[in-house]
């Protein structure tokens, strides 16, 4: 019997992961599959481990795990592929395959825009400055440099700049002070996150008393979307037809 375990990220706050959650109890019926589990690489429960066992208890003789990211670097490549890999090793008789995350996908310039307009009317020089999580992974930014572009052609805005909150350059902070220096009369602060966590409460402390002469709007985190949840689903049945993941590779 086939499974899908999601693997979010995690928060340590209790509402990032029950966003989490919900989004994926949201998806749930996109996907024709009788048993789906969640779980969490880290700072959030069950684990990647509870989540594996959970699926077993229930009758899964094959899982299809989908990493719930919204792009591919070293939790999609190592960490997550390292965990699963400990998790499944009990259970040598399972079937697993290993998805993709929503990666740079052309429907997501459509969501991202979306949250800027329920911000404000943006004007034709609008400044936006899209913040990403980081990571030390160089595809990263490879993939930030498309979805810059992407948002480009989308918007006709010629004014936008990317940042990252860790592990990559240009620091979020940074670029916000560097961008304010230039009193831009509209600036749009636009995370490209899933959901609300500690990374959106460090960007509102970061824009509290920013001083641009202007308008400045912190737009919402990508939270649910239908758009996003048939991109995740559309994951799962991609996954479902994807090579087999063995253990040994993974070690």
């Amino acid at each position: 019997m086939r499974a899908v375990l999601y693997i979010c990220h995690g928060t340590r706050l209790k509402a990032g992961a029950k966003q989490a959650a919900d989004f994926i109890a949201r998806t749930m019926p996109l996907v024709k599959v009788d048993i789906q589990e969640i779980c969490y690489l880290e700072l959030s429960e069950p684990s990647i481990e509870e989540g594996v066992r959970a699926c077993v208890e229930r009758g899964a003789t094959e899982i299809i795990a989908v990493p719930f990211l919204l792009l591919t670097a070293g939790h999609a490549k190592v960490d997550i592929p390292q965990d699963l890999a400990r998790a499944v090793a009990p259970y040598p008789a399972l079937t697993v395959r290993y998805g993709r995350p929503l990666g740079v996908h052309p429907q997501m310039i459509d969501v991202l825009m979306d949250r800027m307009n329920r911000a404000a009317d943006a004007q034709p020089d609008a400044t936006v400055l899209l913040v990403g999580r980081g990571s030390s992974d160089p595809l990263t930014k490879q993939d930030f440099a498309e979805i810059l572009s992407l948002f480009k052609q989308k918007t006709g805005l010629e004014d936008v700049h990317v940042s990252y909150m860790a592990a990559c350059d240009p620091p979020f902070e940074e670029e916000l002070r560097r961008l304010a220096a230039l009193r831009p009369k509209q600036l749009f602060i636009l995370p490209y996150i899933l959901f609300s966590g500690v990374l959106m409460k460090t960007m509102g402390r970061a824009i509290k008393d920013l001083d641009t002469g202007g308008d400045v709007h912190l737009c919402a985190q990508i939270g649910y979307d239908e758009t996003v949840s048939a991109i995740l689903a559309d994951r799962v049945r991609e996954a479902a037809e994807s090579e087999v993941f063995h253990v040994s590779d993974h070690g």
